[in-house]
């Protein structure tokens, strides 16, 4: 189905931006709606990072009035691959469908989890960053990072830490570079990858792995549930969503990460299209509906869109191959 599409000529956006400058009075009034609807692509499984980006994301976009109504689909495999292959091969008939992605869609190209790179889709946006974080079931007796070393160097092989990406994928890369701030070896943790962040979880909550590494959003949703104690969070301070959760450089492990989450379209989808979506994103910055998202997950705000999405992207190829190929996962 096709999306049907407003447009706002720049001096009536001017005049909306000074008309509803402040949050609270922005949402007494509906935002003008950019897209009649749209449908979200989730490259794996329900209770993570991408599924909650994607739903959040709707979420806000609906309550705000931008976006007249979303569905969702989640299409895990692959590592992600399936859901990418589907939006190549279904090209034409997606003008109103994006996909989330995130940093594994450029780690798992460079290790050849499959074939395509972001170069293959349609650039639309980035929009949030979510710190990592490394956590241990409430009722573990590892209460710190401290504790977690302890435990790793005396069970060995034994110790294992899981995640929901594939090995050398970003889960497995955050634990690496935690263990190498720690002074171990990060080329011998014993990671267990599993197909997305809720089955992760699930494995760490039935006994299957002793740590995971993980998106601080995830994190906070069963922390605030007592089913998860957060060891440490990839943040340079404490993170205001939940502030009872250490940074590992407070615990001597200078280890800091953000993992940007955001949305790509089909191939060659007409720049009206991509425009809109664009402008719909770009818009919902500035709801409350957004700030109520963002706040409750813990997000940052990182917008960049078209030509510099594309530059940020290909920065973080660069820098991503060249901290795996250090770590030895290239």
């Amino acid at each position: 189905m096709k999306t049907t599409i407003t447009r706002r000529a720049a001096l009536l956006a001017a005049t909306a931006a000074f008309a509803f400058g402040g949050m609270a009075h922005a949402e007494q009034h509906m935002a003008e709606q950019v897209i009649e609807e749209l449908h979200f692509i989730i490259p794996g499984g329900a209770g993570g990072g991408w599924d909650g980006t994607a739903r959040g994301t709707g979420e806000a976009l609906t309550k705000s009035g931008l976006v007249g109504s979303a569905s969702y689909e989640n299409m895990s495999g692959g590592g992600g691959g399936k859901a990418i292959n589907y939006m190549i091969e279904n090209a034409d008939s997606l003008d109103n469908t994006v996909m989330v992605n995130s940093t594994p869609i450029v780690i798992r190209s460079l290790t050849g989890v499959f074939p395509q790179s972001f170069r293959d889709l349609t650039l639309v946006a980035g929009t949030i960053g979510d710190y990592a974080a490394i956590v241990v079931p409430n009722d573990s007796e590892i209460e710190d990072m401290q504790g977690l070393l302890e435990a790793y160097e005396a069970q060995g092989d034994g110790f294992a830490v899981g995640g929901g990406s594939v090995p050398g994928g970003m889960d497995h890369l955050v634990a690496a570079l935690v263990m190498r701030a720690a002074g171990e070896d990060p080329t011998m943790l014993n990671y267990i990858p599993y197909d997305a962040g809720g089955e992760a979880m699930a494995g760490l909550l039935s006994g299957e792995i002793d740590a995971l590494s993980t998106g601080f959003s995830e994190a906070v949703a069963l922390a605030e549930q007592d089913e998860v104690r957060i060891l440490g969070v990839t943040a340079a301070e404490r993170v205001p969503a939940y502030d009872s959760a250490p940074t590992f450089k407070e615990q001597d492990i200078d280890t800091e990460f953000v993992n940007w989450r955001g949305f790509f379209a089909a191939p060659g989808l007409a720049e009206e299209q991509v425009s809109a979506m664009q402008e719909a994103l770009s818009k919902m910055y500035e709801t409350d509906a957004w700030e109520e998202v963002r706040a409750r997950n813990g997000w940052v705000n990182i917008h960049n869109d078209g030509e510099a999405f594309r530059t940020f992207l290909e920065q973080q190829e660069q820098e991503i191959g060249d901290l795996m190929r250090q770590l030895g996962f290239l």
